[in-house]
């Protein structure tokens, strides 16, 4: 039982450091052609912090895990919605450009919407599960996204700043070496994880959504509050919406393209939640000042997910 801990706990500490590595060399190379710090937060840092998933997801995928696959999809899509933006909104209200209040956060309810659908078609099919087809359709969504953001950039004239560029081979040191860590980290984290459950008796689908989900965002959680420290919003939010955005459209249709998953109805309500929230954060984006998630806005995200794992904890007791 130590092992594998230890090995869990080697693996998340192979991710972050993975992750921060990608986000730094891609995000510098992005800076070279003076991409802006929301464009940058919703896909460069986005995908660089949604990297851990990705590899997590498409391991347990081959390995056919499908709890451990959505557990970590949806936990991790909460996690960054109720606890990093809760937690970055408590250090700093979280003032939200209007593209991202009018679009980029429809975008993410209509995709985790869309998602409980797709997952729900039994009533259509007679099973219920993510097949390739939904992952072929959710991957065509993700491209659309990508379009969208990019044609968002051409017309954005905010710019980031060029200094202290780094060389082309440290950037790509980075990026390569950060990806080589992610593989890693994912590949330690999986199978510890699982055998973690195996001999405690708790089930894939609480280990998903807890600790593995958590453990995956840890990269989320550190970059979103380093920039809301730093009073860089644009980068904060970005983070997270983009993140869920990139963890349903692109992580969760390469783990269906490599293998159907199987889908426990058990998810439905974490998916509830998910739309539930994003619902909220959209209302807050009408509520006390417009456009900025106050204080007390993000101090309900945070209490509400804390008082919920509690909840999912004590089921499994």
């Amino acid at each position: 039982m130590i092992i594998p801990v230890l090995f869990v706990i080697i693996g998340f500490v192979s991710l972050i450091l993975g992750a921060n590595w990608l986000v730094d060399g891609a995000s510098s190379l992005a800076k070279k052609y003076k991409v802006s710090d929301l464009v940058i937060g919703l896909t460069i840092v986005a995908f660089g912090t949604s990297a851990p998933e990705l590899v997590v997801n498409s391991i347990a995928s081959v390995k056919g895990y499908s709890d451990i696959v959505l557990g970590n999809i949806l936990g991790s899509n909460n996690f960054n919605l109720f606890i990093i933006l809760g937690l970055s909104g408590l250090i700093l209200p979280i003032k939200v450009q209007s593209s991202t209040a009018w679009k980029e956060i429809p975008i993410s309810l209509f995709v985790s919407v869309l998602l409980l659908f797709m997952l729900n078609d039994f009533v259509f099919t007679g099973t219920s599960y993510s097949s390739r087809l939904d992952g072929l359709i959710l991957l065509v969504l993700f491209l659309l996204f990508l379009f969208y953001v990019f044609n968002q950039m051409k017309n954005d004239p905010q710019t980031v700043t060029t200094e202290n560029q780094k060389s082309a081979v440290k950037i790509w040191g980075l990026i390569i070496i950060g990806l080589g860590g992610l593989i890693l980290g994912g590949q330690l984290v999986v199978v510890n994880s699982v055998e973690i459950a195996n001999t405690l008796g708790v089930s894939e689908k609480i280990i998903g959504l807890t600790i593995v989900a958590a453990g995956t965002s840890l990269p989320e959680l550190v970059t979103s509050i380093v920039a809301a420290t730093k009073k860089n919003s644009d980068i904060a939010i970005g983070n997270v919406i983009g993140s869920n955005i990139f963890n349903i459209l692109l992580i969760l249709s390469i783990s269906s393209l490599i293998r159907p998953i199987e889908y426990n109805p058990k998810f439905n309500l974490d998916l509830l939640i998910l739309i539930g929230g994003t619902i909220f954060l959209f209302t807050s984006m009408l509520t006390g000042q417009r456009k900025r998630l106050d204080r007390w806005e993000a101090g309900i995200l945070f209490g509400f997910y804390i008082i919920y794992t509690t909840y999912l904890v004590m089921k499994e007791i």
